[in-house]
């Protein structure tokens, strides 16, 4: 008998999702208004013939653009830099078209544009936390990258980095894009640096969704259908076999991951991400790939130890049986198989130790002493602290 047990939805972009589907841009664009902002990297998404024929529409339609760079993950002073230098200009649309950070800076800078405040004013965690009353200025995000699914959630990351450093959100269902356009076309030039780590990110959160606290019937679905697309295409891809199929699945992967994270939480390795990327120059991307295997080894060990009968178990073993394509599995064996994959994709791409980034034993207190923030929360069970300690370490350096 199938039940389904009650839950909500929060609002989500229109979704142009296909290759060419840059082409509507223009068209979308003037939906809005002749005058644009658009926020992008430094130079990866200028250099394209893409931007290139965007260009030339824009010229021929009479839409008058300005470029926005984001050339690091934002902090919340750059973005207060921005909004108080297009304030004035008259914006009908930001445009954000790059990679996560492009994206989050993109919504938050549309968020502040029609009112006089500081974004530490609503940044969860720090500052006042005021009650965020809007108006956004329309916002349509274009993801070049596959990973981060920030083209459909409602908040915008933003960190300091330091020691003593945050990585907050901005987070409001008026923030949510307008409209998202998924253009596998776009992401022809990733690096495979950038396939991996990203992938690894959509990958972990499409996980993290489906055994997250909040995960529900619908969610539970998406992600599965999410991660089948992973399996399927990501290491392909970044062994070299760029196609529109395998550009297209992981597009789809990260689409649904955001979608997923959006309505559900997630859970301990974006917990642990968060101190991670605001006290040291990580990618977040390489935190979820080195975390993600150990971080379910932990999530299922604890899990058999004290909650035996946690539905997450199951879910779990779902998953490994959906890697190795056997439904015949038992559920330890299902879980010898899921760990055994996320542990031979770590090493297959070439994912980091964090003492790359200048993480040392010494550091283990601090950042666990500041990783039971939201993420932390939908873990599906609450982990101690010498256990998170124990998750960084195994990844601190070869063992």
């Amino acid at each position: 008998m199938f039940n389904l047990n009650p839950f909500s939805i929060s609002c989500l972009p229109k979704i142009e999702f296909g290759c060419g589907a840059i082409k509507k841009l223009p068209s979308i664009i003037e939906s809005f208004g002749k005058n644009i902002l658009i926020v992008t990297g430094e130079k990866s998404f200028i250099n394209t013939d893409s931007w290139k024929n965007l260009e030339a529409v824009f010229t021929s339609q009479s839409i008058n653009y300005s470029l926005c760079h984001i050339i690091t993950e934002p902090s919340p002073d750059l973005i207060d830099q921005c909004v108080d230098e297009y304030k004035t200009a008259g914006v009908d649309v930001v445009v954000a078209i790059g990679g996560g950070s492009a994206l989050d800076a993109g919504k938050a800078i549309a968020g502040l544009l029609r009112l006089d405040n500081s974004v530490m004013d609503f940044l969860e965690g720090v500052g006042p936390e005021l009650a965020y009353s809007g108006p956004a200025v329309p916002f349509i995000a274009v993801p070049t990258t596959a990973g981060t699914g920030s083209e459909a959630t409602k908040n915008s990351v933003l960190s300091v980095q330091a020691f003593d450093g945050f990585k907050k959100s901005f987070r409001d269902e008026q923030l949510v894009a307008n409209y998202a356009i998924l253009d596998p076309d776009l992401l022809k030039t990733c690096p495979d640096s950038l396939i991996a780590t990203n992938g690894m990110d959509a990958l972990t959160q499409l996980m993290e969704s489906y055994v997250s606290i909040k995960s529900n019937e619908m969610t539970d679905a998406l992600a599965m259908s999410g991660i089948k697309a992973v399996i399927e295409s990501l290491l392909p891809w970044y062994e070299g076999d760029n196609s529109d199929d395998n550009r297209t699945k992981m597009a789809y992967a990260s689409l649904m991951s955001g979608i997923c994270l959006a309505q559900t939480g997630l859970g301990s390795v974006h917990g642990l991400a968060s101190p991670l990327g605001a006290f040291f120059p990580i990618p977040h991307g390489a935190v979820c790939g080195t975390l993600v295997a150990e971080a379910t080894i932990m999530n299922i060990k604890t899990m058999l130890e004290r909650e035996p009968t946690n539905i997450a178990l199951k879910k779990y073993a779902n998953l490994g049986r959906l890697f190795i394509n056997d439904e015949s599995l038992s559920d330890t064996t299902a879980h010898e198989a899921l760990i055994d994959t996320l542990n031979e994709l770590t090493i297959k791409m070439d994912l980091p130790y964090l003492k790359e980034y200048g993480i040392r034993l010494e550091h283990l207190e601090h950042i666990v002493g500041h990783s039971r923030g939201s993420s932390m929360k939908t873990n599906p069970i609450v982990l101690t602290d010498d256990e998170i300690r124990h998750i960084v370490f195994k990844r601190i350096k070869k063992q």
